[in-house]
């Protein structure tokens, strides 16, 4: 044990810089502790079942997502002589019990809320790999899982075994260490398992499945996306919720929060597509014209009924108070103060405030948000003006943190650099260090940017151009004629997307702009990026920001967007300008390319982004 000790030291040393290379950032505190504590204890059960050298993956990152499982033991099967892979989730839990009436969550003394109970946080991994990863597509036999709580008595946890136990979720405890050997023996033998690990690092990684092109099925079926951890959390709170307010006859309002690419919008189609199924009353509503379209085409695209499933935040002015079961709010931090506006008629007008109006209309509205995603006067959507309004209706209000982002191909990195580099954290930019996640390119040119994406649309994958709000957006086209090149930089031109609901010459309307392949060839702006994503993103900074001596400069004169009145004050331009350009770099999942109107800020870029990821080295 000492020896595992020792050699666990070490690899605490290893993970920690690896770490801070993956992420930018040192690990917590209690992530190190975790490691110089759990590691000794799978390694003394590796020893003593005589897999000494079975190949161990640490802190195995999940495929397009942030998510990471805490082992992977690599190596053959003792029987078939495949590859074998167990994924191992360990816990320093002494004791956990199962959520009252939900086996699926559980209770653990050292966390306030409600967490996943382990036995599903590890068949969740093994499904999830076995969705992304080539390796395991079509072996699926292949993986098996287990929860080891090696700090654990049999009576501190048994009561986690109410969820079922089976090959990709199985739960021992330190007194059943010997099961948990035996377990590993059945499906790992005595021989060196490199060669297994290397075929499942190798793996292809299955395309991203994109939300809007499976929203069909997941609204029907549920069962399209695989959510981990917190999502689950989420996903199963709100069906609580749901369940408790059908008995009860109560009200509760669930807020769930994260960052771009947590997977807010795909709990929100599990979470319609389980109730749809349940047959129970609920409507999905947004703020976004392009999200909300697009959902509907595709969503509901043979069926009437699904299209209505989709609104808007303004569409309950006058809905009937707990009229539905449940209102999913996505994007809700896109709520405005009130949902009159100028074409509202007189009668109709109200100053009751929008969140209000959508916690009337169910008995459970759920809310997702990213409040770091406000982008224009306004908007009003944050978990404290939610938790107000809850509490001067005396409702409980579950706010539920998500912090794992699948996004920019789940490069914490990457959402750290982009941060930083906008003065949104830390204390300035930084360089960029690849980490293998997400490629970033800096152009000369908006011809050398366009080039490029071109040439990754003809390898397969998906890309677009969007731009900070720096040039007039003609609303109208003649018939006959070609979209305007509103979007001139020298002697580059290309149009903005189109500004309606009806396509032109060829190219898709407004809404469905980062969905339609016709979109490439125009620049979207943040309204049609906004709550989408595709593979690769070209991202063009306009005059109103640039780089110089002291750091960015804002020039709100440069901005032709409408939304900004003379009465926006300074400040909250600035920031909303640097929240635009936010959204615009973390669209995509694969690579973006990055180019500013201003030499000086090019220079920039070029110093932060290495010269070998210059675009012309690519």
């Amino acid at each position: 044990m000492a020896a595992a000790q020792g050699l666990s030291g070490m690899l605490s040393l290893r993970l920690t810089e690896q770490f801070i290379h993956d992420h930018g950032h040192k690990p917590g505190s209690s992530e190190v502790r975790s490691w110089n504590r759990s590691l000794p204890a799978l390694m003394s059960v590796l020893m003593e079942a005589g897999l000494g050298d079975v190949t161990v993956l640490l802190e195995y990152g999940l495929p397009l997502t942030s998510k990471r499982a805490d082992a992977v033991l690599a190596g053959v099967h003792p029987r078939t002589g495949e590859p074998s892979y167990v994924v191992v989730e360990l816990k320093q839990w002494s004791q956990a019990a199962p959520e009252d009436g939900e086996p699926l969550l559980c209770r653990v003394d050292a966390y306030k809320h409600p967490v996943l109970n382990p036995i599903e946080q590890v068949r969740g991994y093994c499904d999830y790999l076995v969705s992304f990863n080539g390796a395991l597509a079509a072996h699926p036999h292949r993986i098996a899982g287990a929860a080891y709580l090696h700090n654990a008595t049999e009576f501190g946890i048994t009561g986690l075994c109410e969820v079922g136990e089976s090959e990709r979720g199985r739960l021992f405890s330190e007194e059943r260490r010997g099961a948990f050997i035996g377990f590993l023996q059945e499906r790992l033998a005595p021989v060196n398992g490199a060669a297994a690990a290397d075929e499942l690092l190798a793996g292809k990684v299955a395309p991203s499945k994109q939300l809007m092109a499976v929203a069909a099925q997941e609204v029907r079926e549920r069962e399209q996306f695989v959510l981990l951890d917190e999502q689950r959390v989420a996903f199963e709170t709100v069906m609580r919720a749901v369940r408790r307010a059908a008995q009860a006859d109560r009200k509760e309002v669930v807020v769930v929060k994260g960052g771009p690419g947590t997977g807010k919008s795909v709990i929100a189609l599990s979470l319609l597509g389980e109730l749809y199924r349940q047959g129970r009353t609920a409507m999905h509503a947004t703020g976004s014209q392009s999200f909300t379209k697009t959902m509907r085409k595709v969503a509901g695209a043979r069926k009437r009924e699904v299209q209505e499933l989709f609104k808007y935040f303004n569409s309950f002015t006058s809905a009937e108070r707990n009229a539905l079961d449940v209102i999913v709010c996505d994007e809700a931090h896109r709520m405005r103060k009130t949902s009159a506006n100028r074409y509202t008629p007189a009668a109709q007008r109200s100053d009751k405030p929008q969140v209000e109006e959508l916690i009337d209309a169910a008995r459970v509205p759920v809310f997702l948000l990213d409040e770091h995603q406000v982008v224009r006067p306004g908007e009003m959507g944050t978990v404290d003006r939610i938790q107000e309004v809850a509490a001067s209706k005396n409702l409980p209000c579950t706010v539920i943190p998500l912090d794992s982002q699948f996004r920019c191909g789940g490069s914490d990195a990457y959402l750290d650099w982009v941060l930083r580099l906008l003065g949104l954290l830390g204390e300035g930019p930084r360089p960029w260090e690849p980490d293998g996640k997400m490629e970033l390119l800096v152009a000369d040119s908006p011809e050398e940017m366009e080039a490029l994406l071109d040439s990754k649309r003809a390898q397969g994958y998906g890309a677009r151009m969007s731009a900070g709000f720096c040039w007039k957006w003609s609303k109208e086209t003649s018939p006959g004629k070609p979209l305007p090149a509103d979007v001139v930089i020298g002697d580059w031109a290309r149009p903005w997307n189109v500004y309606g609901d009806r396509g032109v010459a060829g190219a898709p309307p407004s809404a469905l702009w980062a969905t339609d392949p016709a979109g490439f060839g125009q620049v979207g702006c943040v309204y049609t990026a906004q709550g989408f994503e595709y593979d690769w993103s070209g991202v063009i900074i306009g005059p109103d920001l640039v780089w110089r001596d002291e750091g960015w400069v804002v020039d709100r004169t440069k901005s032709k967007d409408p939304a900004f009145k003379r009465s926006t004050p300074d400040e909250e331009v600035k920031l909303l300008i640097r929240n635009t350009y936010k959204v615009l770099l973390t669209r995509g999942m694969v690579g973006t390319v990055i180019y500013s109107t201003d030499a000086r800020t090019r220079e920039k870029l070029r110093e932060l982004v290495a010269e070998k990821q210059a675009v012309a080295a690519s």
